[in-house]
């Protein structure tokens, strides 16, 4: 699993026009699932986005986690975070979970999230979707399982 983390001001999903998820201050976090990707790894990657020290201190420094500044987290599935860029002009999509595959471990991502932290929204999977982001910084971090 790949998660691709940007502090965001702001960020916002939408779908044929309409708002589908949207955060203020936190985690806009771009997903993609392999095939060899399990519960397990969705249980490990949630750990690290919910405690992983990308806010600033009073000192300055990246020592708060999401959880510590109660921040929104905003999931958006894409499963072209996983292509293979390795050779080649075009991205090869063998690495990237089969569609019901990358739902089903998505969609559970989405539910564990929604247990363990107060703001969650989320894209739709599978659809034509437009973020929207203020990015913060730029922060930006590609976490992997």
């Amino acid at each position: 699993m790949k998660a691709l983390l940007q502090r965001v001001r702001e960020a916002r999903v939408e779908v044929a026009g309409e708002v589908v998820g949207s955060i203020g201050p936190g985690l806009l976090v771009l997903v993609g699932v392999e095939p060899q990707d399990t519960q397990d790894s969705v249980s490990r990657m949630l750990h690290k986005l919910l405690n992983y020290r990308v806010f600033s201190d009073g000192a300055g420094k990246m020592n708060l986690s999401l959880r510590d500044v109660a921040g929104g987290l905003l999931l958006v599935s894409q499963f072209t975070l996983a292509a293979d860029t390795r050779s080649g002009l075009r991205p090869g999509f063998s690495t990237a979970a089969p569609p019901a595959q990358g739902e089903a471990l998505f969609e559970n991502l989405l539910q564990q999230a929604r247990a363990q932290h107060a703001s969650v929204a989320s894209g739709r999977f599978g659809a034509d979707m437009q973020v929207h982001l203020v990015n913060d910084g730029p922060v930006t971090f590609l976490l992997e399982n």
